[in-house]
């Protein structure tokens, strides 16, 4: 600072990131550095020459609500985390460390834990059939004996479903109704913060710390064509927010690698559902569209190219056509028995072809029940009836990706 004029403070343009450039300037102040002498604050979401460029033009002050917010949240670490710390390692061992994040967290599990205990279990039974028109088969469920619909506990002893399964054998089924109706899913919006651990997680096997490691490195970047560039905007943030520019290259993108059909008529903006969300952030994105997970990798180790492709892909199906699905229901009567067969078929596979979230529920991971083509008065035949037990379940233990979710 003695030859300079200026100081130009850049740490990351978080919360702590406000706080780490005003403790900076606080330093300089005290050792009498900054006399007579300019102090500016800029932020950029990404490590890119027009990014900096840009935030080195637009120069602005320390923002004190920030810093304030930092601040409390320090005051809580101290409050909480130092008092509970010590009696954590008196009781149970040395080096853990309890805070406001672990004291919630660890709160969840042992809620979690305990409803685990005291859950229990119901039995109830389902008849699961094999059906056959034609020669293409698919399966249905018995649904409504004698014009009552069957509700979970309908049946739930062995005996009564086996009786049943036996009488659905027997019996001759048609098509009574066929119910046809076109859905369109919409694809989710491009990371944040959160989401990006979740989606780790299920797909990469990622922990918390080790996406957020992983996103740092791919933020601070890589050499590219002899320029240093970040591959990634800014990795913590909470908001949904797209620049325009980038929109505009995805759309572009789009067009050229899938074709018209898979841009919608309008750009898709998201909104936070946070009242806490800092909107003048990004949502994680990549820098360029036009850096392909293929192009980068000769330059990406294996863990950061994976987690690259993962945010590539999200963020570009966030700006693709919805997909189409078509979803059928049909009725097979035989006069005081029902089966019912649910299905659908993806008649446009829109944002899908290029990617599909992950989800906690196993069932919802299935791919999509396949039925093939029925019409009213089509001949059913049932090859095989099965009583099937099950038992109802408590919520599941959480994964790291389910108490981020919950957190």
């Amino acid at each position: 600072m003695k030859r300079a004029d200026t100081l130009i403070l850049a740490s990351d343009l978080d919360r702590e990131g406000e706080a780490i450039a005003w403790h900076v300037a606080e330093v300089l102040r005290d050792r009498g550095s900054l006399k007579d002498k300019q102090v500016q604050r800029i932020t950029f979401n990404e490590i890119t020459k027009k990014a900096i460029t840009e935030a080195m033009a637009h120069p602005t002050e320390v923002d004190m609500q920030l810093v304030d917010a930092q601040q409390a949240r320090s005051a809580l670490d101290y409050l909480v985390g130092f008092t509970l710390s010590p009696l954590l390692w008196r009781k149970i061992r040395s080096g853990l460390s309890a805070g406001r994040v672990q004291s919630v967290a660890l709160r969840l599990i042992c809620e979690r834990e305990q409803h685990i205990r005291d859950f229990n279990p119901k039995e109830f039974w389902t008849i699961d059939t094999e059906c056959e028109t034609g020669k293409a088969g698919f399966q249905a469920q018995l649904n409504a004996v004698d014009g009552n619909k069957l509700s979970k506990f309908s049946i739930t002893d062995g005996v009564n479903a086996k009786v049943m399964a036996r009488r659905v054998e027997k019996a001759s089924f048609h098509v009574s109704d066929v119910q046809k109706k076109q859905a369109r899913q919409q694809p989710s919006p491009p990371f944040i913060t959160t989401t990006l651990q979740m989606d780790a997680s299920r797909k990469l096997g990622f922990t918390a710390r080790k996406t957020m490691q992983v996103a740092q490195k791919l933020y601070e970047g890589i050499e590219v064509d002899g320029e240093p560039v970040g591959l990634i905007t800014y990795m913590r943030t909470d908001s949904l927010n797209v620049s325009e520019d980038a929109i505009a290259e995805m759309r572009v993108h789009i067009i050229g690698s899938y074709g018209s059909d898979y841009l919608p008529e309008k750009p898709r903006h998201f909104k936070t559902k946070s009242k806490n969300a800092q909107e003048a952030h990004e949502a994680i994105r990549p820098t360029s569209v036009t850096r392909t997970p293929e192009t980068m990798q000769s330059v990406l180790d294996a863990d950061a190219l994976k987690l690259y492709k993962l945010i590539w892909k999200r963020a570009l199906a966030s700006q693709m056509a919805a997909a189409v699905l078509d979803q059928v229901r049909a009725d097979i009567d035989s006069g005081d028995l029902t089966l019912r067969a649910t299905g659908s078929t993806l008649a446009f596979a829109g944002f899908r072809k290029l990617y599909i979230e992950g989800t906690d529920d196993p069932a919802k991971n299935d791919k999509d029940r396949l039925l093939p083509v029925l019409a009213v008065g089509d001949a059913i035949e049932v090859k095989q009836a099965t009583a099937k037990q099950h038992f109802t379940e408590p919520k599941p233990r959480f994964s790291e990706a389910t108490l981020v979710k919950e957190l």
